[in-house]
């Protein structure tokens, strides 16, 4: 069974750092770019960052720049999701999903979601 399972998620005060895991299983996930995605309650969701399947490129949404970094580690199938100077803003569950070309993170089309994992920035 094809799956990405995120994890890492949890409570945080505002300034700290999470790192998440997105994990693939029954498929090798250096075929496919990864992005990461947010959705906060009573919003629309939010593309996080994508990176490329080499890892050799990354976008970020301009509300994450300088404060989050993907990467990924094909050897053990995972991409993460590094977060720093966490804001109350950023509090959402956060889902990651997989595509089978770079292109996937300009046109937004993947095949691949997991369930998402809950971030919670809070004092």
């Amino acid at each position: 069974q094809l799956q990405l399972v995120e994890s890492g998620g949890g409570l945080v005060q505002p300034g700290g750092s999470l790192r998440l895991s997105c994990a693939a299983s029954g498929f090798t996930l250096n075929y496919y770019a990864i992005a990461w995605f947010r959705q906060a309650p009573g919003k629309e969701r939010e593309g996080v960052s994508c990176i490329s399947r080499s890892g050799d490129s990354a976008n970020y949404a301009d509300s994450v720049k300088g404060r989050f970094t993907i990467s990924r580690d094909n050897a053990k199938n995972t991409v993460y999701l590094q977060m720093n100077s966490l804001k109350p803003e950023d509090t959402a569950v956060y889902y990651c999903a997989a595509g089978p070309s770079d292109y996937v993170c300009i046109s937004d089309e993947f095949d691949y979601w997991g369930q998402g994992t809950q971030v919670t920035v809070s004092s």
